[in-house]
């Protein structure tokens, strides 16, 4: 933050005077979605830190439901207590990972936590209120869908081949580690999960500051006033613009007279699962594959529920 601010101060005009327009946009736009992450990814990586080095081994495991569906559930309520977006759940859902739950838990965990933390309840809340029932139907709907996508993936037969390989190897690395030495471990797994974050952070954001500068907002808000359109429109802008889902409820509250209320529930669903910045992100954990078939999943599962509402009010 210093570095860009000093920067911002000290270099001067001529420095930027060759950049049209569109590249002043994509710069602005991608440096905004860094530094509105960077703090929840950092937050994420000292609690996945934390999670593997100073919590007895098996600690979340023995507290856990042993019934399948209900430790899912109870997975997915964790978000409850952590005021972490989408960007800081990922490192700490690969922490967890490492600490032995299963990758279907972790999935329901990744996908339900940034919906149901208390600062993205909060903002809903002082952005909607309960109007047009927004606020419940992200809640609840957020959490159907990340329990239906932890259901399906437990059924996977080798769920070992959803991670990338070098995840793999982390993890069995990790395993094979000396529980000696907590601090220079915690050091340790700090600046491993920094190394995999960041690369994917800055590249996500550069893809979507691209693509919020090449497609036009105006050809979005002309779909608003279609019911089926106007959850499409909302879903494709939440996968553009990757903005935090702490504050996405600010964000999409001035498309609110344009359209329905199912859009708006599609948008503040599906953004903080799935988008631009999200996959750069989940790349560093899950395969290519694995996050075309979750990708395509949320979609239908968040147009369904975005259909529904605009059914229904």
């Amino acid at each position: 933050m210093l570095v860009l601010v000093g920067i911002r101060w000290l270099a001067p005009p001529e420095l930027t005077a060759w950049m049209t327009d569109p590249a002043r946009d994509f710069v602005t736009l991608s440096i905004s979605v860094i530094i509105e992450s960077l703090p929840f990814v950092f937050l994420g990586i000292v609690l996945s830190s934390l999670v593997q080095v100073w919590l007895p081994e098996g600690f979340l495991l023995r507290r856990l439901p042993k019934n399948p569906a209900a430790r899912r559930l109870s997975i997915s309520l964790l978000g409850v207590l952590l005021p972490v977006c989408e960007c800081g759940n990922v490192p700490l859902s690969r922490g967890l990972i490492m600490s032995g739950l299963t990758v279907a838990d972790s999935m329901t965990f990744l996908f339900a936590a940034p919906i149901i933390n208390p600062i993205t309840i909060i903002t809903t809340y002082q952005a909607f209120g309960w109007n047009d029932g927004i606020l419940v139907s992200r809640i609840v709907g957020g959490l159907l869908i990340a329990n239906l996508v932890g259901w399906i993936f437990s059924r996977h037969p080798q769920p070992e081949t959803l991670l990338t390989p070098g995840f793999q190897e982390a993890c069995a690395v990790d395993a094979a580690a000396p529980r000696t030495g907590r601090v220079r471990r915690t050091f340790l797994q700090f600046s491993t999960e920094t190394s995999a974050m960041m690369p994917a952070l800055f590249i996500g954001a550069g893809i979507a500051g691209l693509i919020q500068v090449a497609v036009s907002r105006n050809l979005l808000v002309a779909l608003g006033s279609n019911p089926l359109w106007s959850v499409l429109a909302l879903m494709l802008l939440a996968f553009v613009v990757a903005i935090c889902s702490n504050v996405d409820a600010f964000f999409i509250l001035s498309f609110g007279s344009t359209f329905l209320p199912g859009g708006i529930v599609a948008f503040l669903v599906f953004g903080p699962m799935i988008d631009v910045k999200m996959l750069a992100l989940l790349r560093t954990t899950f395969t290519a594959k694995t996050l075309v078939q979750v990708s395509i999943l949320i979609a239908m599962c968040a147009a369904t529920l975005g259909l529904a509402v605009n059914f229904v009010f």
